[in-house]
């Protein structure tokens, strides 16, 4: 297992020279719960709308935000939309953007209406000229790109086919940054993968791979037979072919193959997610880590962005996570103080409108029980908090001779849970004011209580969150294991 905290490190001193196209995502969310009388479609009431860099310009902002730093080259209009790009591009930290103007085209622009109760998109309505730069705008690109090169560690190149990477202007690109030893990674769009020519990594993803190698791309061994094909025509060292849920497949020059199979992960929205996977590589390819070490990463870092709505970034704590869910550092991380880190966590999560939980207990010692109610919380929001009472709270309600573990222990072995985001420890004898601070969307607790039982279910209820109860398991509980371990009776 590669260490991931040196080469988190490692990604502070790298720059990407990042080129390709820039667009503007929207995301208009609300409910369909009517059909329009004018004309057999569904009407959507809009409740909120996000605004988001997209396209290449949303793999620059994973780049930074994964640690990385950014010299960022794109193509926008002579209007109120590029505007509005370059000034949110100028403030994002991390990114150097060198924009080149075009008055003849529009600055791109995407809007997804999407169903807030399913998560699925309804529609999505484009403006965009998907042609390519004018020569005269090919050589401005060419004369904005070139000088920043000696400062890069690696090239990327995004292709979405908006008529930023024409042939002429991927062929300086790829041909400069070779002369200077420099490594390109090619996200492509185009088929004929032959004007990639030189580049390091391509990296398309199935049904891209397939129609540029007119094959079916269905199995691991179909893929590495046509990408050994495609690699001669490219002249490139590897292809990476990424398979959405069936995990990611890169084939070498050399002819080794390696898979990794998508990890599990509640997906919310794939929108960006490949542009993740571009940054995350260019990253840990340029502080020169081998080739699997770079396909895990990126795996982990698709994960990271699907679980999220809308075009999504992934930061650098968040990859620690997914992969090192276990380790007992990332456990560390996760147990909170009432103030200060939980606040940052809840104002985060509360932005991303992600679906929070929660659940308390003493947990002194930890059973399949609580491993079940644990696991049937997650499984009903986004991010689960379970607040813990301290030990002097657990004296006072347990009496002399508990906890058998302190609060740290107990601690530490709930968040290396992986159904566990948050720990927060909480002094009083219940979890009120810790419950009125998270005002979760479900509150949860095992079927030994009653709704009226639960603690602060009016809290949870009056703010439209419901209360949970899961089925406990028969014969397990924390009082009958410190008996029967004492020598007493269960």
């Amino acid at each position: 297992m590669f260490d991931f905290d040196t080469l988190a490190q490692a990604f502070s001193r790298q720059t990407v020279l990042c080129i390709g196209d820039l667009m503007l995502d929207e995301f208009v969310y609300g409910e369909v719960s009517r059909i329009s009388p004018e004309a057999p479609a569904p009407v959507i009431a809009a409740q909120k709308s996000e605004t988001n860099i997209g396209g290449a310009g949303n793999v620059a902002r994973n780049i930074a935000s994964l640690g990385g730093r950014c010299i960022f080259t794109g193509l926008i209009g002579e209007d109120e939309v590029g505007v509005k790009m370059a000034v949110t591009l100028a403030q994002e930290p991390g990114i150097e953007s060198v924009l080149v103007h075009d008055p003849a085209r529009p600055t791109t622009r995407k809007v997804r209406f999407v169903s807030e109760h399913f998560s699925t998109h309804m529609l999505r309505a484009d403006w965009e000229l998907a042609a390519p730069a004018s020569p005269e705008t090919e050589q401005r690109l060419i004369d904005a790109i070139l000088p920043h090169l000696p400062r890069a560690d690696i090239v990327l190149l995004s292709d979405y086919a908006k008529g930023v990477l024409t042939a002429r202007v991927i062929r300086n690109i790829i041909d400069a940054a070779k002369n200077l030893g420099k490594r390109v990674i090619v996200d492509p769009k185009s088929a004929n993968l032959a004007i990639y020519r030189g580049a390091t990594l391509l990296t398309p993803n199935r049904r891209e791979f397939a129609a540029a190698t007119r094959t079916r791309a269905d199995s691991d061994q179909n893929i590495a037979g046509a990408a050994q094909d495609a690699m001669h025509l490219a002249d490139c060292e590897a292809i990476l072919v990424k398979q959405s849920e069936h995990g990611m497949t890169l084939v070498l020059r050399s002819g080794e193959t390696i898979h990794v199979p998508a990890l599990p992960v509640r997906v919310r929205d794939v929108s960006g997610a490949g542009d993740t996977v571009a940054a995350a590589l260019a990253l840990t390819l340029a502080a020169e880590a081998d080739w699997e070490t770079a396909l895990r990463v990126a795996n982990a870092a698709a994960a990271v962005a699907v679980g999220k709505k809308g075009t999504a970034t992934v930061a650098r704590a968040e990859l620690r996570r997914k992969i090192l869910p276990h380790a007992s550092l990332a456990a560390e991380e996760k147990i909170v103080a009432v103030g200060g880190d939980l606040d940052v966590h809840l104002v985060d999560w509360r932005k991303q409108g992600l679906r929070i939980g929660f659940t308390n207990g003493c947990f002194d010692i930890l059973h399949p029980g609580h491993v079940k109610v644990l696991t049937a919380a997650r499984g009903a929001c986004d991010r689960l908090i379970v607040g813990l009472n301290s030990d002097a709270s657990v004296k006072r309600l347990k009496g002399e001779g508990r906890p058998v573990q302190d609060e740290g222990a107990r601690a530490e072995v709930l968040a290396a849970l992986e159904a566990v985001d948050l720990v927060a420890i909480f002094e009083e004898d219940t979890p009120i004011e810790l419950i009125a601070k998270v005002r979760p969307s479900v509150l949860v607790k095992g079927g030994d209580y009653t709704r009226e039982q639960v603690v602060g279910h009016e809290i949870v209820e009056a703010a439209g969150g419901q209360v949970m109860l899961v089925d406990i398991l028969p014969g397990h509980s924390t009082t009958s294991l410190v008996g029967r371990a004492r020598g007493g009776k269960a």
